[in-house]
């Protein structure tokens, strides 16, 4: 049987982070799906498409990473692929409250699927999005925070 974990976010954009996290999970379990969320309330900077293509872009010398869009409820789009645990990253104690509730809710749905807590590697510990977008929209640097292809992206969005 494949163990197979969904790895869920915004994406926007990937960072390095992100990928590091995507090759933590891989040494855990068989495969990982990235679940990229639509998330409109969120009001996004790229589209869902764009940050698909960013994604699959930086994540094709991967054999066992799937990149995917999607809506909806978390553990039913989980159970619709069959995976056993989501992956959640934790950069900080400030990120551990949110990310335990929204685990604990999501036994509370399926207690079938585990929450697996992966911290970074210290160098990418402070990256989120967020940063990443505002440090770029004022022609910041974000070269070693973010993959090329990310880098040309924001360039392009911030036109710098």
């Amino acid at each position: 049987m494949k163990h197979v974990a969904v790895y869920p976010g915004t994406f926007d954009p990937v960072t390095n982070g992100h990928i590091d996290l995507v090759e933590r999970t891989l040494t855990i379990f068989d495969e990982v799906i990235v679940a990229i969320a639509a998330n409109p309330k969120k009001a996004p900077l790229f589209s869902l498409e764009e940050r698909i293509g960013m994604f699959r872009e930086v994540s094709g010398k991967y054999q066992n990473v799937s990149i995917e869009g999607f809506d909806g409820l978390l553990v039913d789009y989980v159970r619709r692929k069959n995976a056993v645990a989501i992956i959640r990253g934790l950069r900080a104690v400030s990120d551990f409250e949110y990310e335990m509730q929204m685990a604990l809710m999501n036994r509370r749905l399926d207690n079938k699927i585990e929450t697996t807590f992966l911290m970074p590697n210290v160098e990418y510990s402070f990256i989120t999005s967020t940063i990443v977008k505002e440090a770029a929209s004022y022609g910041g640097d974000v070269s070693s925070l973010v993959p090329g292809v990310v880098v040309q992206k924001l360039k392009e969005k911030f036109k710098r």
